[in-house]
């Protein structure tokens, strides 16, 4: 698969990655964090999304060092999709940790839940900017 094919397929699995991490992002905003087993795989479809996306970026600019590249962008959308993405894996981690610990909602949790939303919102603007690209 050349470059150009790696891209598109990953853009298509990336779209219906982020379609099924909100529907379980809403699934336990719904239902207040209360069953495990929706928050295991929220956690599990979250985890393979942020994969792709991180393979999306790699694609994008290579693996070398492309965590820096971010500051350089025209794009304000993307850079602040960036920062917002990072701040949702970081309180992520936090909110999971207590979770693991305690298997109970926390403050983080909610936190994490709503940065998480605006995550999407951002991911949702930046696909519909590129959204010739899944036309051609």
């Amino acid at each position: 698969m050349n470059k150009r094919q790696q891209l598109k397929f990953c853009d298509w699995t990336l779209l219906f990655l982020m379609i099924v991490t909100l529907a379980s992002s809403i699934q336990l905003e719904v239902s207040d964090s209360r069953s495990t087993t929706f928050i295991c795989l929220h956690a599990i479809i979250a985890s393979v999304f942020i994969g792709f996306v991180v393979y999306h970026i790699i694609l994008h600019f290579g693996s070398n060092r492309w965590f820096f590249k971010f500051s350089k962008l025209k794009s304000s959308v993307t850079r602040l999709l960036w920062w917002i993405t990072t701040i949702t894996i970081i309180s992520a981690i936090v909110a999971f940790i207590h979770w693991i610990t305690t298997f109970t909602h926390s403050p983080i949790g909610g936190v994490h839940g709503k940065i998480g939303f605006l995550m999407i919102l951002f991911a949702i603007i930046h696909t519909i900017k590129r959204a010739a690209f899944f036309k051609r």
